[in-house]
């Protein structure tokens, strides 16, 4: 068979059975053998980037999906690094395909012939260009091995055209993938850090996106049960442990934190963080206040993350799962034999923290305040949904203000961020979990970036709801220009010849959300959005299309952050909850 077909019986072997791309000349050869091949769907994107980040929302979905992302030669691989960067950063496994010049001109400028696999090297765990046919079975056998290996992450395979024409001999039937390698803590690493723990007197766990990728979320919630420490989830670990938990403390940052989270923290005196790296939006930039006064344990699949932002007290280097068991057993063990101490006033005095310390969403104003938005969002979409954004004040705002109450329900580029990677995302999302509902969010900018992408919600019939959050503004960079005492370049607003009902608004999203075949409701007031909500749930199930639910927004509104990246100085520019009714959609009823 051809390298080409010896590829594609691979990808169906390692569990492959969709992909997103877009063909072309050099990758033709490949179209064919999956064509032939038969037993993998693909979905066409309308930008080489969109599948890319179609394939990480594929992968982000469920536990074992790899998502996998198909291009030509030259630019559709430059394209598709955004896609790669953002994986490599959240530790999603994505395979990138793309097709090369013949062998013999790809060092002579010929057309579209780029060296892409050296442009992808710092983003990916290999990116190679293959230049001996026989060679594809075990490059591509290796890609899997390395994508689910350790720290999970993707990888491109560059394949010339002479190459994937080339006929080789290969048995599909007797192919078997290699096993995957996962650092796993020795019993001695995990009672000593068990000891750490029990040691000390208000512990917290930080849970962080490694617990969602080892699919341990029911382990650490049985573990923090067993143990009576209060669970801090990460921005990607959100779901770990569902927002209406007992043990589930709030979310600690400079941004995507709640008020209740990042003061739980600064209570506790031990930290016990598992599958999470520090990043800097969650610890602050001023680490001597986040590790102050408290111990730290670090438990994470990646050896050089441990003591890559601070030295912990201790260090663990294992697979989430793998750890957890064992932290699991040892602590049945401990409990069996009544050495677990009780830690009901701890926990209390982080319940009392959770009812106390909340932000208001209930406003009535017109133009749309930002957090009322979400407030009818947590009333109309219920723990089912999958919900799916990037970056931009409203990322923010809804990490704040929603709520996530399953692992891979929250569905977010953490590190790259990159704008107008909701869109396809949700529809790798929407591709990999049909019967549940997803609903993305996003600002006017990002919508804007890759809005072409809800043509292929159209063409494949992909349904979902988009929120967009419309200021005309670029929200968040207008808010971190407040310490530069500017506002340049970051207003959107201009009078459309064509819409002149919009003011300053400027882009017409629904005329251009219909024009992509897609459907879209425009809200302004705040009592609608409930009702737009409902109706968008149901224009979706009947035309299986994406529905857009645009809100008006007032221009300028400051989201809760810190202006001084200290974790124990956030500004809160709104209002903050002062009786129940200002946050009627809060976790827990606000005490006052």
């Amino acid at each position: 068979m051809t390298a080409a077909r010896a590829a594609v019986e691979i990808l169906k072997r390692e569990g492959v059975a969709h992909a997103f791309g877009v063909p072309g000349a050099a990758i033709n050869p490949f179209y064919k053998a999956l064509k032939e091949g038969g037993g993998i769907a693909h979905t066409l994107a309308r930008h080489v980037e969109g599948a890319s980040h179609m394939a990480e929302g594929y992968t982000r979905t469920h536990p074992g999906n790899i998502g996998v992302c198909i291009g030509t030669s030259g630019p559709a691989g430059t394209d598709m690094i955004t896609g790669l960067y953002s994986a490599t950063g959240d530790s999603i496994p994505i395979l990138c395909i793309t097709g090369q010049a013949p062998t013999h001109v790809i060092h002579k400028e010929d057309f579209q012939a780029v060296d892409i696999a050296s442009i992808a090297a710092p983003v990916t765990k290999m990116a190679v260009t293959v230049l001996e046919a026989a060679q594809v079975p075990g490059v591509f056998q290796q890609a899997f091995h390395l994508m689910r290996s350790g720290r999970p992450g993707p990888v491109l395979i560059d394949l010339p055209t002479d190459v994937q024409l080339t006929e080789i001999e290969f048995d599909p039937e007797t192919y078997e993938p290699l096993p995957v390698y996962r650092p796993v803590a020795s019993r001695a690493q995990i009672e000593k850090a068990l000891s750490l723990l029990l040691e000390s007197e208000r512990p917290l766990i930080v849970a962080g996106g490694g617990i969602i990728n080892a699919d341990a979320s029911d382990l650490l919630v049985e573990f923090a049960e067993l143990t009576g420490t209060p669970v801090i989830p990460t921005l990607m670990g959100w779901g770990a442990v569902p927002d209406d938990h007992e043990l589930n403390a709030g979310m600690v940052g400079l941004q995507t934190s709640h008020r209740y989270g990042n003061a739980t923290f600064l209570e506790s005196d031990f930290v016990l963080g598992i599958g999470n790296r520090w990043a800097n939006r969650h610890t602050g930039y001023k680490l001597d206040v986040y590790t102050r006064g408290r111990k730290f344990v670090h438990v994470d699949i990646e050896p050089t993350q441990i003591g890559k932002i601070f030295a912990p007290d201790y260090g663990i280097a294992s697979d989430a799962k793998a750890a957890l068991e064992l932290f699991v057993r040892v602590a049945r063990e401990l409990k069996a034999e009544g050495r677990l101490p009780d830690r009901s006033a701890w926990i209390a005095s982080t319940g009392e923290r959770k009812a106390t310390l909340q932000r208001r969403t209930h406003f009535d104003d017109i133009p749309i305040k930002p957090q009322r938005v979400y407030e009818e969002m947590n009333k109309a979409f219920g723990p089912e949904t999958r919900y799916v954004t990037t970056i931009g004040l409203s990322q923010i705002a809804g990490a704040q203000m929603l709520h996530v109450f399953r692992p891979r329900h929250w569905i977010n580029c953490g590190q790259a961020g990159p704008l107008g990677w909701t869109i396809p995302a949700a529809l790798g999302v929407a591709t990999a979990d049909p019967q549940s509902p997803v609903v993305a969010l996003s600002g006017d900018y990002d919508f804007q970036f890759m809005i072409e992408e809800l043509a292929v919600g159209a063409q494949h019939r992909i349904p979902y709801v988009h929120v967009l959050v419309n200021n005309s503004y670029l929200g968040l960079i207008r808010q971190a220009q407040l310490g530069l005492d500017i506002n340049f370049e970051v207003n959107l607003e201009f009078e459309n010849i064509n819409s002149p009902e919009l003011g300053v608004y400027g882009v017409d999203h629904v005329k251009v959300a219909e024009g992509l075949g897609c459907k879209a409701i425009r809200v302004t007031d705040p009592n609608e959005l409930g009702a737009a909500f409902e109706e968008a749930k149901k224009l979706a199930a009947r035309y299986r299309v994406p529905v857009v639910v645009e809100a008006i927004l007032e221009r300028i509104t400051n989201i809760s952050m810190s202006r001084t990246a200290d974790i124990s100085d956030v500004t809160e520019f709104e209002e903050i909850a002062t009786e129940p009714w200002h946050a009627p959609t809060s976790i827990r009823t606000l005490k006052v």
